[in-house]
């Protein structure tokens, strides 16, 4: 069986397998931006075909400024992704948004400083919009999704703002509380690079926000640590991946229209006839139906 998929599942920390998959493959890949975090994992959730990939490897292994994210975006497009859901653990900004419940963010606030966040540079320059930071069409599929299973103690929250920090230690209470003046919703440490590399390899991309704590805003809670976490993970994990599988058969019943898909066609301010031929190679499938447009 080829690996191939159109839809891909990035799983974040709690997340490193989807058992429902079937007629299962394991796929290394070697990017011109190195290596992914781990092997795809190409396999069958009813009648579609899906990749899935741990965000931090399957073992856990890397910091959320260490991820891979050129690689791993590459990797998946290379196997004709074009829909990504991305699971994410996080924290809550917000008193509505409790432990176990899930937000799809429709925005996001860049606190990232160490990340390689774009496959442009070196001869090569682009500017992608990115207002609309994810795909809404998928978000609105995967928040149907979410609704229609009424999981218990789970809310659904449309919409929200993702506060990305670069970590690893988590906020202080002044950071905390600045989030919250915001009007931001949830926090985590990896989405928003996922995303923006997402929208430059042309990916519709929505993210499953997955709440595990309360940061450390809330006086009455005990401020956020890895066993709290780790014991909430356990049960988004199993919720997430019934929402997955939910969401799967409604992207392939009706794949969703997404400006996502051609998000370069008037992105590439640089003339490609004129582009190093070393940077152009190392851009491959991002740039090739723009710099070969009859290939």
């Amino acid at each position: 069986m080829t690996a191939a998929a159109a839809i891909g599942v990035i799983g974040g920390s709690g997340l490193y397998s989807m058992s429902a998959l079937t007629d299962v493959q394991e796929v290394s890949i070697d990017t011109p931006f190195g290596q992914p975090s781990d092997a795809l994992i190409v396999g069958s959730l009813g009648d579609a075909r899906v990749a899935f990939l741990a965000r931090h490897g399957r073992s856990h292994r890397f910091l959320p400024s260490e991820i891979p994210y050129q690689a791993n975006l590459y990797a998946l497009k290379s196997l004709g992704v074009k829909y990504i859901i991305s699971a994410s653990a996080v924290g809550s900004l917000q008193e509505a948004a409790k432990p176990l419940d899930m937000v799809i963010p429709d925005q996001f606030i860049d606190r990232t400083k160490n990340r390689a966040a774009t496959y442009f540079g070196n001869g090569v320059v682009a500017h992608v919009g990115f207002a609309d930071p994810v795909c809404n069409a998928l978000a609105a599929e995967l928040a149907t999704a979410a609704e229609s299973l009424a999981l218990e103690k789970v809310n659904v929250h449309r919409g929200g703002t993702y506060v990305c920090m670069e970590g690893p230690a988590f906020s202080t209470k002044a950071e905390s509380h600045l989030y919250r003046s915001w009007g931001a919703t949830v926090i985590g440490m990896t989405n928003l690079t996922e995303a923006k590399l997402a929208r430059e390899a042309e990916i519709a991309y929505a993210t499953l926000a997955l709440v595990t704590d309360y940061d450390c805003w809330r006086e009455e809670e005990e401020s956020v640590n890895v066993s709290m976490v780790i014991e909430n993970l356990h049960r988004n994990s199993a919720n997430a991946q019934e929402v997955i599988k939910a969401v799967v058969k409604r992207i392939a019943a009706n794949p969703p229209v997404s400006e996502a898909h051609s998000a370069l066609k008037f992105s590439i301010f640089t003339d490609l006839s004129q582009a190093p031929a070393e940077t152009l190679a190392r851009l491959g499938l991002i740039v090739k139906k723009y710099a070969n447009p009859d290939a």
